[in-house]
């Protein structure tokens, strides 16, 4: 189920930091969460720098990540704030980015309302 996507301006950033990011990602969403890592989506997706401002300023050079992290809701508070710190410093450090410029939310989904390989994850857990 654990989906993470950022979303980055084109050209600010290597290929292989944004590799690095990924497999980062993808780690520390696991160890946050305890889920295998194998069951870990995560992506990039570019953005052409005329198609990105920040605070309604054109980009910059500056680069300012914005992150989502799928997460059933009935996860415990304290971990989806801690997912949401691990994420951003992960990002910073990654990407030496100002800390200030990076946005990240969690999007929480029910259970029931995720599916893998055509099963419910309500359902999944039931049988669980």
């Amino acid at each position: 189920m654990p989906v993470l996507e950022v979303h980055l301006v084109e050209g600010l950033h290597t290929p292989a930091q944004h590799a690095e990011v990924l497999v980062a990602m993808s780690t520390r969403y696991a160890e946050v969460t305890g889920l295998p890592r194998e069951r870990v989506r995560a992506h990039v997706t570019l953005h052409r720098p005329e198609l990105w401002a920040n605070g309604g300023i054109p980009a910059d050079g500056r680069s300012a990540p914005y992150f989502t992290a799928v997460v059933f809701a009935d996860r415990p508070a304290e971990l989806r704030r801690r997912l949401l710190g691990a994420l951003t410093d992960l990002l910073v450090d990654l990407l030496g980015v100002d800390r200030r410029l990076v946005h990240g939310q969690i999007v929480p989904v029910q259970p029931g309302d995720w599916t893998v390989g055509g099963v419910s994850a309500g359902a999944a857990r039931a049988f669980a």
